[in-house]
């Protein structure tokens, strides 16, 4: 029965978070922020445009991640352990709207890792498309010749665990926690099913009632986001600050600061786009102080940083021809792709890139650079652009081949 009681939004929610560090080592203030702001949303999920995937990733086995969602699923309504449902249960149970579940994916790299590529683009759109409230999956019911295509609703929460990383469509709708091996020094208590789940269900109660108090405020809301939390991060979060604005108390800061935290996190993260990072690392460590540099130069750089994937892509280092198709993908400001251009270095005519081709990319692309951009190698010699009549004239020179 629903308590008719006021209850202090604020207080319930620094209850979840101290259950969930009971049991849980999160890497960081922000993740046990997220996560219950995480655990409550579920409960308030049809006032959202949007909701938000859990995803705890780490680069090794026993890191948290099933603990995780082991004291998630006590604090949800309707948990759904999917690691063995097929793809066909998930769409039924999905689209049961009434009774739609909180699914609860463990072992999430098995599903979408390196050896099952390709195998689980069924599953895959399920998680994208139900990440909106309008979200819906296609499938056909029927039998033989009476076939129709149905639209079943996909719109449920999900939170994940697993290895590594995941499809980049499927990061980009996550609040992503990475996780690491509890040190020595961390201690948690051990979880015991029989004895903390009816604990944590004890608090999903007490979310549900207060979901209930709060929802005309929640309903269709959107709140402030903080300075530079746009496009997709700002609907990964909305719900979320939501939340943390109905709560009150010390909730609204804290969740926009760990809003800010977790997603510089993967703004910065070494798994984001090839794409972003050879972008990156150009306007970092190749053009400080430069107009243009040429193709060869450019290599020679890029392949001699440390840390970096250049001198390694599938056994190879970064060559004129990949270099070229990767930066073909972004356009200049006119619109253009960006590619090399003839110029003359040292008095010696060779092909290259240019600055203004790059810069637009650069802002639209990258993260803010370093406040002191320093190469870590010394910078090349000028190049000069070449005119459009002398490029023709050294078209066929072998020198200016990229």
């Amino acid at each position: 029965m629903m308590s008719t009681d006021p209850i202090d939004g604020a207080a319930l929610l620094t209850d979840v978070e101290r259950f969930h560090r009971r049991f849980n080592a999160f890497p960081s203030e922000a993740a046990y922020v997220a996560v219950a702001l995480w655990d409550a949303h579920t409960h308030l999920l049809d006032c959202f445009d949007s909701t938000p995937r859990l995803a705890f990733l780490s680069p090794e086995p026993g890191s948290g991640k099933t603990r995780a969602l082991e004291v998630i699923a006590t604090l949800v309504p309707r948990p759904m352990h999917a690691v063995n449902a097929s793809p066909a249960a998930l769409f039924r149970a999905v689209a049961d709207q009434g009774g739609r579940p909180v699914i609860l994916f463990d072992e999430i790299d098995t599903v979408f890792g390196p050896k099952t590529k390709g195998d689980n683009e069924d599953l895959r759109g399920l998680l994208n498309a139900g990440h909106r409230r309008s979200g819906v999956s296609y499938r056909c019911a029927g039998d033989g010749g009476t076939q129709t295509v149905v639209a079943f609703p996909s719109y449920c929460a999900v939170a994940m665990g697993g290895l590594g990383s995941l499809p980049d469509t499927i990061l980009a709708r996550s609040v992503i926690i990475r996780m690491r091996r509890r040190a020595r020094t961390e201690k948690v208590e051990p979880y015991r099913h029989r004895i903390h789940e009816p604990q944590g269900n004890a608090l999903r109660d007490r979310l549900a009632d207060w979901a209930q108090q709060v929802r005309s405020v929640v309903d269709g809301v959107f709140p402030e986001m903080p300075d530079g939390i746009t496009d997709r991060p700002a609907d990964v979060w909305e719900p979320l600050l939501a939340v943390a604005d109905a709560a009150g108390g010390d909730w609204p800061q804290r969740a926009r600061d760990a809003c800010v935290e977790l997603v510089t996190a993967v703004t910065t993260d070494d798994r984001a786009s090839l794409g972003v990072r050879l972008l990156t690392d150009l306007r970092d460590h190749i053009f400080p102080g430069e107009t243009a540099v040429s193709t060869v130069e450019i290599l020679h750089l890029l392949n001699g940083m440390e840390e970096s994937p250049w001198g390694d892509l599938d056994g190879r280092p970064l060559n004129p021809r990949s270099l070229s198709a990767m930066l073909r993908e972004y356009v200049t400001a006119s619109g253009k792709p960006i590619g090399p251009r003839f110029l003359r270095i040292g008095g010696q005519p060779t092909k290259g890139y240019h600055r203004d081709d790059l810069t637009d990319a650069w802002n639209r692309y990258c993260p803010p650079p370093p406040e002191t951009a320093v190469a870590s190698v010394a910078p090349p010699a000028r190049g000069l652009l070449i005119s459009e009549d002398a490029a023709t004239d050294h078209a066929t020179d072998p020198a200016l081949q990229p």
